[in-house]
């Protein structure tokens, strides 16, 4: 209950709502309490014949406190003005009254209610998203996407349909319960008393059997985000499974995934299905005690007579649903809670990418991009150790060197995507974690390896992050990029959609869509991660060109594969095994007949 506790915060802008919800409950509650409150008189009177002056007498007794000798006076007045029949039409047309009243009442409330339960998860998920932006690139290669997935998908609904669904049970059930016990305390504490000693049983044995469903939902939530995991990556790698004949295997995971979600959810369903057969065989048996224990009090004439019995027993009725209904609700709050505690995992994820209170905002680029003996560990395994690298103002530096040799971990240090393990890196001399982190990244444009875009238009995906843009410089960005005649050649031109992942585009048409959204943010500081490594011959040149059209006039950190792309570089980086091995121009590290020199006859080998 704690954690959904948590939840209701979300409630706190809507407290007038919650009121007036409170207050219809009540008000439905109290008009059903009525309809019930005239049995025992009507009984009595009616049918029992009992003497008028008794009446009288009762109800003179206990005017403001017994409702139900009130009603006998007022029945026993029309009887005796206008007979039984009347009587009886009266009661009827009250009863029908007080359930249009009780009736419209709980529609107003679940009215009020419905919109405050959306309310909360559209929070829930707008939280968690926001949740996901914020967290650090490292966070994702370290989760499944398809856990990502499940969780802001399925453990959303999950929560949706096992708590946000029964909110109003523990509000209107509670409620509903406690006035008609207290009606059932005044009219025989006794029985009530002896009533209360079998509830504490059935809500130990219902809180046995919910505790072992939580930890099976749980465990479900994790397998189902596994399975979402395998599709995921069926999908996306397709083209190889069917290349190598992995069907079978694809299958084979998947449905292993597949057999033993399927036994957790049978596991599941079983427990939870046992809530409402439970609660009503046990509220059987208490009424059959009921019966026979309040019989007893009846024949021994203290009182207590048969239409006070009867009007006992349907008060009684009247809180065996909501008591089923409690107990139905606390199994599915129980399952339900399982995904909240995955969702909540996720919520308090530390994020070690911060912006410190005392940021200072970043005008522009002036000088220059320094490392100071820069360190980089991922886990227990050294990335960077002692780089040092000064970048000047319009420069031109290249990174080069064999896979995993840190080439995009430096790139990625410079916007903050991690943060170093050790030393410092410097924007105009002033530490980029004292910078703010929306300044810093407003001055590097990236343009990676595997261009991404979304499934949106080509025009959405130029402007991205610039806070929009005209047609016109739009347009221009895209001839920067060699990108505007073969967008103009589609049939929707810069509407058209690019599909899931830019799957509609070539890859040389999608690389230079991103080269367009970076001409059009138009950032000072360019950094350029093999960007045409994947690329033919034909759409490597274009592509190379509408690059350095980009690079004209800014600085840039270029990671190169190829290294004939990099040899008019104002230095070249030679970096293995997280060090500068060499450094120095083209010339120059041909010169030295080094690893750089090695490097380049290999590729010309090739």
């Amino acid at each position: 209950m704690k954690k959904i506790s948590r939840l209701l915060t979300y409630l706190a802008d809507y407290k007038g709502k919650i009121a007036l919800y409170f207050t219809s409950n009540l008000l439905s509650i109290f008009f059903g309490m009525l309809s019930l409150a005239m049995l025992a008189p009507v009984l009595q009177v009616l049918f029992m014949g009992e003497n008028a002056q008794s009446v009288k007498a009762a109800a003179n007794s206990k005017v403001a406190t017994d409702i139900m000798n009130q009603i006998k006076a007022f029945v026993h007045q029309v009887i005796a003005t206008d007979g039984k029949l009347t009587a009886l039409a009266y009661i009827c047309v009250a009863v029908v009254v007080f359930t249009v009243f009780k009736n419209l009442f709980l529609y107003i409330s679940l009215y009020i209610l419905n919109p405050l339960r959306n309310a909360v998860l559209r929070r829930l998920r707008d939280d968690m998203f926001t949740k996901m932006l914020s967290l650090p690139i490292g966070f994702f290669t370290e989760e499944r996407k398809g856990d990502l997935i499940s969780k802001m998908t399925n453990d959303i609904n999950e929560v949706e349909l096992s708590i946000m669904s029964v909110l109003e049970v523990f509000i209107r059930e509670p409620l509903t319960i406690i006035v008609y016990l207290g009606m059932m305390v005044y009219i025989n504490y006794q029985l009530t008393i002896f009533l209360f000693l079998f509830l504490p049983v059935a809500g130990f044995v219902i809180g046995r059997i919910s505790k072992s469903l939580r930890k099976s939902s749980n465990l479900a939530q994790e397998q189902l985000g596994g399975m979402l995991g395998v599709i995921d990556e069926t999908l996306v790698g397709m083209r190889v499974v069917k290349a190598f004949g992995a069907e079978r295997h694809q299958h084979l995971r998947f449905m292993k995934l597949n057999n033993t979600l399927f036994r957790t959810r049978n596991t599941i369903a079983a427990r939870r299905e046992l809530a409402s057969p439970m609660s009503e065989t046990m509220g059987i048996i208490v009424v059959s005690i009921i019966l026979w224990f309040g019989g007893r009090i009846v024949f021994a004439g203290t009182g207590f007579d048969g239409a006070s019995f009867l009007t006992y027993i349907a008060y009684f009725t009247m809180i065996i649903n909501p008591f089923k209904n409690l107990s139905s609700a606390f199994y599915n709050v129980q399952k339900g809670t399982a995904a909240l505690d995955r969702i909540e995992k996720l919520l308090h994820t530390e994020n070690t990418i911060t912006e410190r209170p005392d940021a200072k905002p970043i005008a522009g680029f002036e000088d220059s991009l320094e490392f100071r003996n820069v360190t980089f560990a991922y886990g227990d395994k050294q990335i960077l150790n002692g780089l040092n690298l000064t970048i000047k103002k319009g420069k031109m530096v290249a990174l080069v060197g064999a896979s995993g040799a840190g080439k995009s971990t430096v790139a990625d240090l410079i916007p903050r995507f991690h943060d170093v393990s050790g030393g410092e890196i410097l924007i105009d001399g002033v530490n980029v974690k004292d910078c703010k982190l929306d300044d810093l990244r407003r001055l590097m444009g990236v343009v990676g390896q595997d261009p991404i875009l979304f499934n949106d238009t080509i025009y959405n995906n130029i402007i991205l992050g610039t806070g929009g843009a005209t047609q016109e410089r739009v347009e221009d960005a895209a001839r920067i990029a060699h990108a505007h005649n073969f967008i103009m050649q589609k049939p929707e031109g810069y509407q058209t959609v690019a599909g899931d992942r830019g799957a509609r585009l070539s890859g040389g048409e999608r690389q230079r869509i991103t080269i367009a959204r970076a001409v059009l943010k138009n950032p000072p500081i360019l950094i350029l991660d093999e960007a045409t490594s994947s690329l033919d011959t034909e759409s490597e040149r274009i592509v190379q060109d509408a690059i350095n059209k980009l690079m004209e006039n800014r600085t840039c950190v270029v990671i190169a594969h190829r290294l004939s792309t990099v040899q008019h570089a104002d230095e070249i980086i030679v970096m293995e095994k997280g060090r500068v091995v060499e450094r120095g121009t083209h010339a120059t590290l041909i010169a030295k007949d080094g690893m750089y020199k090695r490097l380049v006859e290999l590729q010309q080998v090739k």
